[in-house]
């Protein structure tokens, strides 16, 4: 049996457990078939696609600014050990910190704003990428770096072409990993003061006391998850095994 068709049978399977706890609970469990009603309408009536994109544009440029200084970070701790034995190990602290409790300091900070939610979104990815750069780059094969000195690499002759490319499947896993964290984090914000994003559906869906919706966005926003993932990062690891020989078969 095929990927493709497997795939299809779980999704079926999952949809008929869903209409058997329907049935069971009704009340307290939506129908599929309403929930997808719903998602329909939403679609082409209450302006989730613009929602959707108003989301997009917020994440992008927030996770866009944790890539570049997450990598930045990453760089300096990997490559000055009094940074990592102090910088490092802060980071690391607040990594077990959900970013969602940055929003009240970032709402003294900004206002209820969008830089408040850009700034929630920024904390929520940037300390992923940070850790995985600097762990990318420490575990680099010293022979690489070994070859190109004695080629006459020096400096960002040696760390451009060499040890950021070797380091790069790190880097990527924690942009994956940084990008969940970036979504969850503007969802939650969004859900809570942020007007116009698709997480103000949520929570405007929850306050109408409407299952349908709720559900209906719910799954809209597992959706546009897995689409990024599929789309961008699904494709950056291919290229990054394809480049170093690491593709099975």
């Amino acid at each position: 049996m095929s990927p493709p068709i497997k795939k299809v049978l779980f999704y079926l399977i999952l949809a008929a457990l869903w209409e058997g706890m329907f049935q069971l609970l009704p009340g307290k469990v939506p129908s599929p078939i309403n929930v997808l009603r719903s998602l329909v309408e939403g679609i082409t009536e209450r302006g989730y696609l613009w929602g959707v994109g108003v989301s997009l544009r917020r994440i992008v440029l927030g996770f866009g600014v944790s890539i570049v200084v997450g990598i930045f970070l990453g760089i300096l701790l990997a490559w000055s050990r009094t940074l990592e034995e102090t910088m490092g190990s802060a980071i690391v602290s607040l990594q077990a910190l959900p970013s969602i409790c940055w929003l009240p300091l970032s709402l003294l900070w900004f206002g209820i704003s969008e830089e408040a939610i850009l700034f929630v979104v920024v904390i929520g990815s940037l300390l992923s990428i940070t850790m995985a750069t600097m762990t990318g780059i420490k575990r680099v094969p010293p022979i690489l770096t070994s070859a190109a000195r004695t080629m006459g690499a020096r400096g960002l002759g040696l760390h451009l072409p060499v040890t950021l490319p070797a380091a790069l499947p790190s880097v990527v896993e924690g942009m994956k990993q940084g990008w969940s964290f970036a979504w969850r984090s503007l969802m939650a914000g969004e859900l809570l003061f942020v007007t116009q994003g698709i997480g103000h559906y949520l929570g405007m869906s929850r306050d109408l006391g409407d299952m349908n919706q709720v559900v209906a966005v719910m799954l809209l926003i597992v959706a546009i998850g897995l689409i990024v993932d599929l789309l961008v990062f699904a494709t950056l690891e291919q290229k990054i095994r394809e480049r170093w020989g690491l593709q099975k078969g």
